[in-house]
């Protein structure tokens, strides 16, 4: 055992961690969820009360708005001094067929992008004239499915003439047995 005890992790400065439950932050919102509810619904019951809760929230209205105006207001020297950063890039709205036209002409690709596309292209230049038979590996492709087609047409003669004999045989045998 450590000389700590169970005292667990101790920070680098000296203090021990902390480290909050998973049960402990459930409870912890729903704690604050009811604490919500129950400020809302008794904030709609003092709405129902009538002119006076109507002049609170039109006060708490206005706060609201100065609040607004506070957050807009520069701070510091900057409120009394209009300084321009050069530095500062400022975004400028741009419309869809303004960045559209832009990518096209920026469009710089890479060399490995290049290369991808101009291979891409050969494959198909290649493969379209595989399909019109234009190349040495389709002409040789052609003329052996020319021998096999002509293979296959004598053989299928050959089986309708054994056909054919077998069923003059079968008809003499007939004949002959009669």
């Amino acid at each position: 055992m450590s000389k700590r005890g169970g005292r667990g992790k101790v920070h680098h400065k000296g203090r021990r961690r902390h480290f909050t439950d998973a049960d402990e932050l459930r409870a912890e919102m729903e704690r604050d969820k009811r604490q919500k509810d129950w400020r809302e619904k008794k904030g709609e019951l003092s709405d129902e009360g009538g002119a006076v809760a109507g002049s609170k929230s039109e006060s708490e209205s206005e706060e609201e708005s100065d609040g607004e105006e506070e957050k807009a207001k520069p701070k510091g020297v900057s409120g009394l001094i209009e300084i321009e950063n050069p530095n500062r890039v400022v975004q400028k709205a741009k419309k869809a067929s303004e960045i559209d036209a832009e990518d096209s002409s920026k469009a710089q690709l890479s060399r490995r992008e290049r290369e991808e596309i101009a291979r891409q292209r050969d494959v198909m230049r290649q493969r379209k004239l595989q399909e019109e038979g234009k190349t040495d590996q389709a002409r040789s492709d052609l003329a052996r499915l020319a021998l096999i087609r002509k293979q296959r047409e004598e053989a299928a003669k050959k089986r309708e003439e054994q056909k054919k004999a077998k069923e003059t045989a079968a008809d003499a045998g007939r004949a002959g047995k009669r």
